[in-house]
């Protein structure tokens, strides 16, 4: 049996919940690159994502 995640508080931990659901939707299905985070006054204001393709040699 598994126990459902709380239900968040008060609007800072809605926020938060929201942004940690945001990076891992970043990180799902990156194999190589960037997830830089911008923070402004403790939020997370901005995800920016580098895919970077890696191509053979010839």
């Amino acid at each position: 049996m598994t126990i459902p995640p709380a239900a968040p508080r008060n609007e800072a931990e809605r926020h938060l919940e929201e942004s940690i659901a945001s990076v891992r939707e970043a990180l799902s299905g990156l194999r190589y690159g960037n997830v830089s985070l911008t923070i402004h006054e403790g939020r997370v204001v901005q995800i920016d994502v580098t895919e970077k393709k890696r191509l053979k040699p010839n």
